[in-house]
């Protein structure tokens, strides 16, 4: 029997269904707004696979084109690989999920949202979130939800709820995700264009309030339904071996975790030997030993940072790691940065290409995303942490990663008007030990500048940790690294510019944090960016005034639209042989923009200047380089440009008398002409003589030429014409005999 439930919810009725389809799934929602609709599905297994020591939950978004009533463009004509869009949308499912289910559960859960009809300006990811919570809140699978999410936006001075993507166009300073629970702040995931953090953090707090609302329909739903919960397997340690560990080495652990660097790595590791030894037997497997000694040092490192105050480093809570920074460091590249903090360090690689080498397909199986021209992408090869294993391509982590350092950047780049380049930039993380998507962003800045990209101000960014302990205040950590990731209970990255936020993204353990942590956290990010930017400026203060000698220069000429089939020429040849004999780049839009790209500038300023001939932008005075492609009794005609030509008229093509064209020139010679004339109907006429006398290669009259030195010949003549013109011979070796070249037959 179907069920449901609606509200109101930024404008359009949010409308949560049941009893439809999917009968099987343990839970299973419709969620629709507006138009667009999206089927929710929870599955949880009976049977837990042997060997798990984690939970196994897995969320998946599929795209189907069907939904935007396409067909798939690929020559099977079905859905391939999940594009990036999809494989976000899944992460940002998972991630306010997993903290909420019971802890050493290890049942497989499988979330599965399909979009079965896209509006095409409503946005799914949110409703991926509320869809998933509410799958599992009407479902027999525990779970510790439910959760609400919104999109927030910013129109003016107020925020905006669940923003279309129309809307997110028009308004597009502030992109901000917000998972709640009732009790507070389960997940954030932002981009913005230099945020205060005093916007950033009324942003938060309208948009927990607005979760509340998604919140309060699930409860409703539930109540409907009334589904009861079934108890997961737990696997984990028992607390009785915990203890056993505990009272064995406790003491060495509690002054292991006061050393630093290798001396607490080497206390660390004889006291896990020895508990090895002491406890390990037919009864206890080493392996349950290492689990309770893992969990014995967790208590003990949160406990010497919060009661203590001491981290495992012996950093003061607020203090960042050694930082360093440079540019250039690769030759020949078109930018280059590299970027250290303690152990993580990342080398960014800035790429400039044209128009052409946007990223137009496999953004979106939907086709609802536009062209980037903007793209950082992340690389985390196996030794950056040591270790070895087999590389099969970007994993979802590195696609987040890169994604976020992307978000983080995209507010302080230039438009495209101002700076006509495709960008790619590459992050290599060299060595992790903690936050290495913020140092990729601050490399990826480091690269932008190096390359001449006249981005708005430099950008960093921090991550701010958090850590418990019963009856102590939670302590923030600035900077952390990996033992503190590991042992600690959040993950608040936050990257800007001096003057705001560009990007957040936070991950927590816990079942949720207040929006006071909140507020102290991005109080802490924003006093770390202030001290990573003196790093980064004292490498590289702003971006370099041009782009570097081998990266590609990008000139733009406007031309009318109705004119760019000239440009093109049938099936293309006209701007293919453009192309070919600058050795350029030409991608025209649809509004007449041309633009032209060629590592070598001389060869775009003369691509543009041929197309401007062939548009009719002819130059009146100009002198140019044509061939001769006809010969006729008055004159010949030269092209000087693709599809462009124009008249020499037999008493312009020498500083004498010409009885006859085939004298002086033939078809397929090339010779220096000048514009002296476009007449009403177009029509292009040019002159070889004044080319001639301009230049002074021959006086100008008729005396002068009777008495040449016999040694002139037009520079720009090809040897074959000046030879039919008689070389040296004939009257003073300026004209050929008459009838020379009957002669010559």
């Amino acid at each position: 029997m179907k069920t449901h439930v609606e509200a109101q919810l930024g404008g359009q009725t949010l409308h949560i269904e049941t009893g439809q389809f999917a009968p099987q799934a343990d839970g299973s929602v419709t969620v629709r707004y507006g138009e667009l609709t999206l089927l929710s599905t929870a599955c949880m297994s009976d049977n837990p696979r042997e060997g798990l020591d984690f939970f196994p939950l897995s969320c998946e978004f599929e795209e189907k084109t069907y939904a935007v009533g396409r067909i798939p463009g690929s020559v099977l004509r079905r859905e391939a690989r999940p594009p990036d869009t999809a494989i976000l949308t899944a992460r940002l499912t998972d991630r306010p999920l997993r903290p909420l289910f019971p802890k050493g559960m290890v049942n497989d859960v499988q979330i599965i949202n399909t979009l079965l009809v896209s509006d095409e300006d409503n946005q799914p990811d949110v409703l991926a979130i509320v869809g998933a919570s509410t799958a599992l809140t009407v479902s027999r699978i525990p779970f510790n939800g439910p959760i609400g999410a919104v999109r927030v936006g910013l129109d003016g001075d107020g925020f905006v709820t669940n923003p279309s993507r129309t809307q997110m166009e028009e308004h597009p300073d502030l992109d901000l995700v917000v998972a709640a629970s009732e009790e507070g702040i389960v997940m954030l995931e932002a981009g913005a264009k230099q945020v205060s953090d005093s916007v950033m953090f009324d942003a938060i707090q309208y948009g927990y309030n607005e979760c509340q609302i998604v919140i309060k329909l699930q409860h409703e739903l539930r109540d409907q339904i009334g589904v009861d919960k079934v108890d997961p397997v737990i696997r984990g340690v028992s607390e009785e071996l915990v203890l056993k560990v505990d009272s064995v080495i406790g003491t060495k652990l509690r002054s292991a975790v006061m050393l630093r660097d290798d001396a607490r790595a080497e206390a660390i590791s004889i006291a896990r030997e020895e508990a090895i030894d002491n406890l390990e037997s037919p009864e206890i497997d080493s392996g349950d030993v290492k689990g309770a000694f893992d969990a014995v040092l967790k208590k003990h490192t949160r406990q010497a940072i919060v009661v203590e105050g001491v981290r495992p480093d012996g950093r003061k809570a607020d203090e960042l790691r050694a930082l360093s920074a440079d540019v250039g460091v690769l030759p020949r590249l078109h930018g280059s940065g590299l970027f250290q903090r303690g152990q993580t360090q990342s080398l960014n690689v800035v790429t400039l290409g044209s128009g052409r080498n946007e990223q137009r397909v496999g953004i979106d199986n939907l086709g609802l995303e536009p062209p980037k021209r903007f793209m950082h992408h992340y690389n985390m090869p196996p030794f950056a942490s040591g270790e070895a294993y087999p590389m099969r391509g970007p994993r979802r982590r590195e696609i987040g990663h890169g994604y976020l350092a992307e978000r983080a950047l995209r507010g302080v780049l230039p438009s495209q008007e101002d700076f006509p380049y495709t960008i790619r930039t590459v992050s290599e993380i060299l060595s992790s030990n903690g936050s290495t998507s913020m140092a990729a962003t601050t490399s990826c800045s480091l690269a932008l500048m190096d390359a001449g990209v006249p981005i708005l101000a430099p950008v960093t960014g921090i991550s701010i940790g958090l850590v418990t302990a019963d009856g102590h205040q939670p302590v923030l950590l600035t900077d952390i690294q990996g033992a503190e990731d590991h042992f600690g209970d959040m993950d608040f990255k936050v990257a800007g510019t001096r003057d705001g936020i560009t990007a957040i993204q936070l991950d927590i353990k816990l079942t949720h944090i207040s929006l006071e942590v909140v507020r102290g956290a991005l109080s802490a990010g924003n006093g770390a960016r202030e001290k990573i930017l003196d790093v980064v400026e004292g490498a590289l203060s702003a971006s370099r005034p041009e782009v570097g000698e081998y990266a590609p220069k990008i000139l733009r000429h406007a031309i009318d639209p109705s004119k760019i089939g000239e440009i093109i020429g049938p099936g293309g040849k006209v701007i293919r042989r453009l192309e070919e004999e600058n050795e350029v780049e030409i991608n025209i839009d649809e509004d007449g923009t041309v633009t032209v790209g060629s590592v070598k500038q001389d060869g775009a300023k003369r691509a543009i200047q041929m197309i401007r001939d062939i548009v009719g932008d002819i130059e009146i005075g100009r002198t140019i380089m044509g061939k001769v492609v006809r010969v006729l009794d008055f004159g010949a005609f030269v092209e000087i440009a693709p599809g462009k030509d124009g008249l020499v008229h037999i008493s312009q093509l020498a500083e004498y008398r010409v009885n006859k064209v085939e004298d002086v020139v033939s078809v397929g010679d090339e010779i220096m002409v000048k514009i002296t004339e476009v007449d009403d109907l177009g029509r292009i006429n040019l002159s070889r003589r004044a080319v001639l006398e301009e230049h002074g290669v021959v006086p100008a009259s008729a005396e002068s030429k009777r008495e040449g030195d016999g040694n002139y010949r037009d520079d720009q003549e090809s040897p074959r014409r000046r030879d039919r013109r008689g070389g040296r011979g004939g009257r003073g070796g300026r004209r050929p005999a008459r009838g020379g070249r009957d002669q010559g037959r």
